[in-house]
């Protein structure tokens, strides 16, 4: 039983932890320009910065758990702020994006245990009663840092370097660590056998694949070295799911595909996310480098995209309710699809105005998406499946939104060529091809939300799940 001042204490812990990771994910985008002239690098293939600590986080999400219950929940959430404090300093002494990518491993490495380890505290230090409520209370800022960060982002490098992109993160993970000797509670589990050979070949496979598609973008591979990553990524996938079906507790059980509202929710997020996880690093480059806006400015001018998604949350559960999965994620998918391409057509003459309004709708599209893909995926997930459904989400989401930044990466760059200077018309066409690429990209995940029966509804579950 938690005294009454770890009681309250814990849920700000946890929130503040859940804040830095999503200013982290926000902050930075704004910066990438900046930083890419800094380095002496093209701002059109900065996505590695962005990729690196995307995928790390996906490739320890499903051990969190596991550490957590070997080593103690405080013990992990002390070395996770560590670590993520650790590689914000590291990148910030980067002198080379080579060494930026390492020390943004080193950050996502954190980042990956911070909040699945936080939330599990919570949900064994809680009774059910007052679950609901510290946890809604640990999500408000997730909403507050993608507000803040983009425009924060755009402030410091103007008002000082880049550098305090990664430093702003030293005094909070400092007066955190403190914090969580005093105050989280250090919670074991059963400590069950991890899936160590699962955990192998599944990585082992989102690396390779990821490191293909990133070489596209940065042209550093060979064609027999890409012929090798595909083909080993490819059979360390197929390895795994063979893997799955002779393990009594593999890491992603295969009964879960039996399950259809996951599987066709799991396969939209996919592909769905692609677009949608890329525009929170293609747009603030286009802003500044494809239209010469300001950092500060262009900041700015993503502030009504979080807006937008705060608005949804108002009437996302009564549309999803009123006109059902199948219809709602079919034309919203093709919806988000269009607005992507759509930004295609906005030049340097295009009012501010119209831009912002823009965004913002994109915003209110871009929410009901993820509301209504991450209700279907989880919501038939019986008590047996939550767990290790809810992670192979977390796994997918991440995975699909660094995919996403990477083929964005990789469209600017074959797009743009040597081209890179700010606002001329070669690297204008670049970001508008690449705008309708990702949206006809997003669009095509509309054919497999048409799967799903007219009527067909996660049974007796919340109309709504949290973004996350």
């Amino acid at each position: 039983m938690l005294d009454p001042t770890t009681k309250r204490t814990l849920p700000w812990l946890v929130a503040v932890a859940f804040f830095m990771q999503a200013l982290d994910a926000t902050i930075l985008n704004t910066a990438l320009p900046t930083m890419a002239r800094d380095l002496g690098e093209s701002p059109l293939r900065m996505q590695s910065v962005v990729v690196a600590y995307m995928l790390t986080v996906a490739l320890l999400i499903p051990a969190s758990g596991w550490l957590a219950d070997r080593f103690g929940t405080r013990r992990v959430f002390v070395a996770a702020i560590t670590l993520f404090s650790l590689g914000s300093l590291l990148c910030a002494l980067s002198p080379k994006l080579p060494l930026l990518v390492a020390a943004r491993v080193v950050q996502g490495m954190g980042g990956a245990l911070l909040l699945p380890v936080g939330r599990l505290a919570i949900l064994r230090s809680f009774p059910k009663a007052e679950l609901i409520g510290a946890l809604t209370f640990v999500t408000i800022p997730g909403l507050v840092g993608p507000l803040v960060g983009p425009t924060l982002g755009g402030w410091l490098v103007e008002v000082a370097t880049w550098h305090w992109v990664f430093l702003i993160n030293l005094p909070v993970g400092a007066a955190g660590i403190v914090a969580s000797l005093r105050f989280m509670p250090d919670i074991r589990g059963a400590g069950s056998r991890f899936d160590w050979g699962g955990f192998v070949l599944f990585s082992s496979g989102l690396v390779m694949v990821s490191m293909r598609l990133q070489g596209f973008g940065e042209r550093a591979l060979s064609a027999a070295l890409s012929l090798l990553l595909v083909s080993g990524g490819l059979a360390s996938m197929l390895g795994y799911w063979l893997h799955a079906a002779r393990t009594p507790r593999p890491l992603f059980s295969l009964d879960l595909f039996k399950i259809p509202t996951f599987s066709i929710g799991l396969a939209g997020n996919l592909f769905s996310r692609l677009g949608s996880g890329a525009m929170p690093f293609l747009m603030p480059l286009f802003l500044q480098v494809g239209l010469g806006i300001p950092p500060a400015q262009a900041g700015m001018t993503m502030i009504p995209t979080v807006l937008g998604a705060m608005l949804c949350k108002l009437f996302a559960e009564s549309t999803i309710k009123r006109f059902g999965y199948r219809r709602v994620l079919v034309s919203n998918t093709l919806v988000l699809g269009s607005m992507m391409a759509g930004f295609s057509l906005v030049g340097q003459g295009t009012p501010h105005g119209v831009i912002v309004a823009l965004l913002g709708v994109f915003g209110v599209v871009n929410s009901l998406q993820f509301t209504a893909m991450n209700t279907l995926t989880l919501g038939d997930l019986g008590d047996t499946h939550a767990s290790s459904g809810n992670s192979l989400l977390s796994v997918v989401m991440q995975l699909s939104m660094s995919l996403g930044v990477a083929a964005a990466g990789a469209l600017l760059a074959a797009f743009a060529g040597p081209a890179t200077a700010t606002g001329s018309g070669i690297v204008l066409q670049a970001f508008r091809g690449t705008f309708v690429c990702m949206g006809v990209l997003s669009a095509l995940a509309a054919t497999i939300f048409f799967q799903l029966g007219r009527a067909e509804a996660p049974a007796g579950r919340p109309a709504v799940v949290d973004e996350g």
